[in-house]
Parts: C-alpha cells; sequence; structure tokens
C-alpha cells in the first residue's frame, strides 16, 4: 500500500492516483496521501490543532468562524490562539494588547484550564486504545509507537493513525495533526507540516533530502544563542551539519553536538517512554498592575509555592531546583534558579528557597508576572528527610502535612498561613 484516504482510511490504488483530480472511491473524498514507506513506519506525535482555541470554539459555535484568543485579558499574554487570528498575525505568548492591536475584532476567552485537562484526557485515553505505548509531553501533544500494532487494528500503523484522528474529530469534536516517522525527532517535524488536520510521513529513504535544506534551528535544542555559534561558524543549515564529523561537533559545541549530527543524519534512538517523567512543575500569574514592591511581589509567590506544593504531591514527586521566574513591565523574562541539598514538596521550602532570589531582583524594576517552579524531579520517597542540622525542618513539614489533611477534609479555603493574608498595598 502506499496511498490513503485521509478521510475514512481506505486503501486507495495507484490508478486513482493517475487522474487529474483522485478522490476516494469509497467516500469521494479528495483528501489522498501517499508515501512510499507508508507501510512500514510507526513512531508518530500527534498534536491537537490550536487547542485551547479549538476546544472554545466547539463548545461555542457562533465563535466557529471569528479569530479567537485564549488569554488573561489585556494585562496578560495569549495562551493560545486560532489558525484564524493566527493570519492577522497573533501568536502564542504574544502580550494582549499587541494581540488586540493587530486582530481587533478577535473573541477573547479567558482560559479554562480545567475543561482543556479534561478534554486532553479524553484524546489521552483514545490514544490508549491505539497503543499502550503513549508518551505524554503536554496537555495536547503526544508521541506514540505503534510497532506491533498491525494484528491488534488490522491495519498499518498510518492507517490506524488516521482512523484515530478521525475518531477524535468526531467524537470529542476538535482536530489533530499526525506527523508519522521511524523515530520521534522525525514525528515532531512531520505533525508541523500539514496543519490543521494534518497527516504528514518522513521516511528513512527521504529523510537526508527533507532535512538538508531546512534551518538548524529544526533541531530540538538549538535556540538563538546556539545559533549564533554555529552562524560564526558558517553553519546555517542541517545540510551543512550533515558535512561536518561527530566528533568535530562535539569537540566545538561539547555533549549537543551528538545532537546536531545525529540528528542532522535523521538518527534519534529515543524510545517513546509512557512513563517518561514530567521535567518540571510549575505555576505563575500575571498581575492587574505592575508590582515592584517586595513584599507586594512576596505576598503574590506563596499562593504559587501552594500550587506547586500541591502538584508535586498529587503526583508523587519532589523537585531537587526551585526556579523563580519574573517579567518586566518591559515584557523581558528574568529567570533564577537554585539547586536543594534535598528534594522538597513543600510549599514552605519552595518559598523559603525562592524568596532570596526574589529580593535580589526587587530592587526597583516593576514586574507584571512572577512564577515559581520545581524542576529536576523524582520519586516522592526521597523527598524532605530529617536535616539534623535544620531541626525547625521537620516542625515545617508537620505543620504543612496538617494543613494538607485539614483542606483535604474541609476545602481549600478551610485553613491558610498568615502570610496569605497578604502586606499593605504599594508599588
Amino acid at each position: 500500500m502506499t496511498a490513503l484516504c485521509r478521510d475514512c482510511a481506505v486503501p486507495v490504488d495507484e490508478s486513482v492516483l493517475a487522474v487529474a483530480e483522485p478522490r476516494c472511491p469509497a467516500c469521494a473524498a479528495p483528501r489522498l496521501f501517499r508515501h512510499g514507506e507508508l507501510d512500514s513506519l510507526s513512531i508518530a506525535h500527534l498534536d491537537c490543532d490550536a487547542f485551547y482555541a479549538t476546544v472554545e470554539k466547539r463548545d461555542n459555535p457562533a465563535i466557529a468562524d471569528r479569530p479567537v484568543i485564549v488569554g488573561g485579558g489585556r494585562r496578560g499574554v495569549v495562551s493560545a490562539c486560532c489558525y484564524v487570528a493566527r493570519i492577522y498575525g497573533v501568536r502564542s505568548a504574544m502580550p494582549m494588547f499587541k494581540a488586540l492591536k493587530a486582530c481587533p475584532d478577535a473573541v477573547v476567552v479567558h482560559p479554562d484550564m480545567g475543561k482543556y485537562q479534561r478534554v486532553g484526557r479524553e484524546v489521552r485515553q483514545m490514544m490508549l486504545t491505539t497503543t499502550p505505548l503513549v508518551e505524554p509531553l503536554s496537555i495536547d501533544e503526544a508521541f506514540l509507537d505503534l510497532t506491533g500494532t498491525e494484528k491488534l487494528h488490522g491495519a498499518s500503523p498510518a492507517r490506524t493513525l488516521m482512523r484515530l484522528a478521525r475518531r477524535i474529530e468526531a467524537e470529542i469534536g476538535i482536530t489533530v495533526s499526525i506527523g508519522l516517522s521511524y523515530n520521534k525527532f522525525l514525528a515532531k517535524v512531520a505533525s508541523d507540516l500539514d496543519k490543521p488536520r494534518g497527516f504528514s510521513a518522513i521516511g528513512r529513504a527521504d529523510a537526508l533530502d527533507f532535512l538538508r535544506p531546512r534551518p538548524a534551528s529544526l533541531i530540538w535544542g538549538v535556540g538563538p544563542a546556539l545559533m549564533g555559534r554555529l552562524a560564526a561558524d558558517g553553519i546555517a543549515t542541517i545540510g551543512q551539519l550533515q558535512t561536518r564529523d561527530e566528533r568535530e561537533l562535539m569537540a566545538r559545541y561539547g555533549a549537543i553536538g551528538r545532537r546536531l549530527a545525529r540528528f542532522a543524519r535523521g538518527i534519534d534512538d529515543r524510545k517513546v517512554d509512557p512513563d517518561g517523567p514530567a521535567k518540571s512543575i510549575s505555576a505563575e500569574t500575571t498581575f492587574d498592575g505592575d508590582i515592584a514592591d517586595a513584599a507586594r511581589l512576596a505576598h503574590e509567590l506563596w499562593p504559587l509555592c501552594e500550587k506547586v506544593s500541591e502538584r508535586l504531591k498529587r503526583h508523587k514527586l519532589a523537585g531537587r531546583a526551585v526556579t523563580l521566574k519574573l517579567k518586566t513591565s518591559d515584557f523581558k523574562n528574568v529567570t533564577r534558579s537554585r539547586h536543594l541539598g534535598t528534594p522538597t514538596q513543600l510549599a514552605e521550602l519552595l518559598y523559603r528557597t525562592a524568596l532570596p532570589l526574589l529580593e535580589a531582583e526587587a530592587n526597583g524594576p516593576k514586574y507584571r508576572l512572577i512564577g515559581i517552579g520545581a524542576a529536576d524531579l523524582t520519586d516522592a520517597a526521597e523527598a524532605d528527610p530529617p536535616d539534623l542540622f535544620d531541626p525547625a525542618g521537620q516542625r515545617r513539614a508537620k505543620v504543612e502535612r496538617a494543613i494538607d489533611a485539614v483542606r483535604a477534609k474541609l476545602g481549600e479555603k478551610a485553613i491558610a498561613k498568615g502570610r496569605a493574608l497578604g502586606p499593605a498595598k504599594g508599588r
């Protein structure tokens, strides 16, 4: 088989493809997909199209044809936007005032993370009916390994994935784009080629030619700083990386040089890992007005620490590192991190670690956003061991566990620490 109908997943004969405007003989749809390795590729990346905005359009048909921005009002930033809004230049993470200037007729919807998480779980469950090897990357995307599923589904992985996309659209009411390849790197690249409602494949035979003219920034981990170094060395495209020896690239760029050499040649040995740990857990908030006062910033920081702590406990994780995030009034990001001696789940320790980092930055600039994250995650069993040098730490831990128990029984607002009441207002 070299061709499938994207709408009904029926195999299409070569003779059908030979006509000027080929259509599926079963459903008459024009969306036919052809690739020489369609029967042998089994690693996929599935990405929900403009997820938040698509869910909002699904739930409100009156805005289905309108540009939609999901975000936090004029003081916030764009969390997501639909493809219509993108035509006007709106992008995720853009300041809301800029987005509305570019697209003044947009419908602005405040995010409903609970709803998006529910829909994301529905999509995840459908993926798991296809293969147990699903590696989530975020609420709306995941890698899938369909190797060996042909007998189970009576179809090739490509055909099974097309059926999955059709089922998600019919039963959940959102659309997805799928990239299919022989490894994770190329599957992720392929899923971005034909959005929305896309289906693309990159095979072994065409990988090098496909990659050759692409910018080196297509490789995961190549950001502006590394692109600058590459450009200074005369490297702008993946094709130019293909001409360099792996040892040469490692000597020049360190550990990432190995990835540059291998990904440039279409080599990626990473497995689809359904049990892969989250890399970090974080929370942030955007203020209604810019804040410079250290006490007020600390007041905003505390509930975020509680939120991250709750998520760590719920997922049975602990963090070895704490990261503070600030965004200035002119949208410059400031991040500061500190590693801990032992992993923690405790809001109190997250706060006590981040507070000196915050106080060092709260020396004049006004900030519009603050965030806190726990990174370098590990199992909860390693969290917060007794410390002979900090006997008060165990008392603080017991207090926090007691607060957790009260909240679990009586609700989140049943009890709070004094610092949650807040300082006197100031700017």
